[in-house]
């Protein structure tokens, strides 16, 4: 009976982790949608926006795609905790918190250059 559900819950992570990757994969689109529309606009109408603006945009997207991508890797490591996959998760994650740390500090700089 355990082995039946430790099967089922294996493959509901895995399409868990599937969703969570496409949905990262949807915020990056969205984004860079997003950003080249604004580019297009800013090129087209020649209005002097910011290049703030559209760094911040393009960002945000970026950021929230990487918590996505950590969240994937977190759950298929829940279900496969070996050592391999422990070590691995642990670079993944120092390495995508490190990004978002930085792009999170730069996000808040443009935004208070913005303000002023």
């Amino acid at each position: 009976m355990l082995d039946i559900l430790r099967i089922y819950l294996t493959d509901f992570v895995g399409y868990l982790q599937f969703l969570l990757e496409a949905i990262s994969v949807i915020c990056i689109l969205i984004a860079t949608l997003k950003t080249l529309l604004l580019m297009f606009n800013n090129w087209c109408e020649k209005v002097a926006q910011s290049g703030s603006k559209i760094r911040l945009v393009f960002g945000n997207g970026l950021a929230t795609a990487l918590e996505f991508q950590l969240a994937a890797d977190i759950l298929i490591t829940t279900v496969e905790p070996d050592t391999e996959s422990l070590i691995r998760l642990a670079v993944i994650a120092v390495i995508r918190t490190f990004l978002n740390y930085f792009l999170a500090k730069e996000l808040a700089a443009e935004k208070s250059n913005r303000a002023e």
